[in-house]
C-alpha cells in the first residue's frame, strides 16, 4: 500500500483523526522536537487548528531568531533538504507555512508506516 501523501495541512491533520492517528502524531511531533533540543508540548487535547497555528508560530520564530537550531531541526525529523531549497523564502510567514507543512508531513509518514508495518 503507497502511502496517500496529503495535499495540505487541513488534509493531513483531518486524515489522522480519521485514521484515529491523531495522538500518535503530536506524540511523533513531540519527540523530535524535543530531540532537537526544541522542545514543544503540544496536549493531546490540541486541536488540529491550534496545531497548525502553534506549529506555524514555533518554525516561524525558529527561521527569524535561530537559523542553526532550525536547520537541526529539519535535520532530525528528515525533511529533505531539496524541498526547502525549492520553496519561495521571499516571504517568511509563507515559508514557515510551508515548512510546517513539510514537517507534519514528515511526521505523518512516520506515523502512518508504522501503524500499517
Amino acid at each position: 500500500m503507497n502511502f496517500p501523501v496529503p495535499i495540505s495541512t487541513d488534509e493531513l491533520l483531518s486524515k489522522a483523526q480519521n485514521e484515529n492517528l491523531y495522538s500518535k502524531l503530536i506524540d511523533q511531533i513531540n519527540k523530535d522536537f524535543n530531540l532537537a533540543n526544541e522542545p514543544i508540548d503540544f496536549p493531546q487535547s490540541t486541536s488540529p487548528h491550534e496545531l497548525k497555528v502553534q506549529l506555524h508560530e514555533k518554525i516561524y520564530r525558529l527561521i527569524q531568531y535561530k537559523f542553526a537550531e532550525y536547520l537541526n531541526l529539519l535535520y532530525i525529523i528528515d525533511v529533505p533538504e531539496e524541498t526547502v531549497k525549492q520553496l519561495d523564502g521571499s516571504d517568511l510567514v509563507e515559508l514557515s507555512e510551508q515548512v510546517a507543512f513539510l514537517i507534519l508531513k514528515r511526521e505523518w509518514m512516520k506515523v502512518w508506516f508504522r501503524n500499517r508495518y
